[in-house]
């Protein structure tokens, strides 16, 4: 599973500074994917736990949690964060999307 998901020294910093300073008792990210967005697909990122069934990838010592359908979507992505002034944030590189909105945030196949 280690080639489902590769995130960027970046993104894991990024997400650990996230995960300590949140509120909530997430033990880490759940990736994910939706109907919606303008290009027919968005992508989900939140804190959570892991759930029966999910599949799980650990880099960095952040793990980040797939349901086995958004699997079939998010497989090979690489996760970025872009921080600086200006920045987009998190950043989805997709090899699977024939097509990316303007935003970044949805994609289609």
């Amino acid at each position: 599973m280690d080639n489902l998901v590769q995130a960027t020294d970046r993104a894991i910093q990024r997400i650990q500074i996230l995960l300590s300073d949140e509120q909530q008792d997430a033990s880490g990210v759940r990736l994910g994917v939706k109907g919606g967005g303008c290009s027919g697909l968005a992508y989900i990122m939140e804190f959570d736990h892991q759930d029966d069934g999910d599949l799980l990838v650990e880099q960095g010592g952040v793990h980040f949690f797939m349901d086995r359908k958004s699997s079939i979507y998010l497989k090979g992505i690489v996760l970025d964060f872009d921080g600086d002034l200006g920045g987009k944030g998190f950043i989805f590189t997709n090899p699977n999307a024939s097509s990316t909105c303007g935003c970044g945030e949805s994609f289609s196949i």
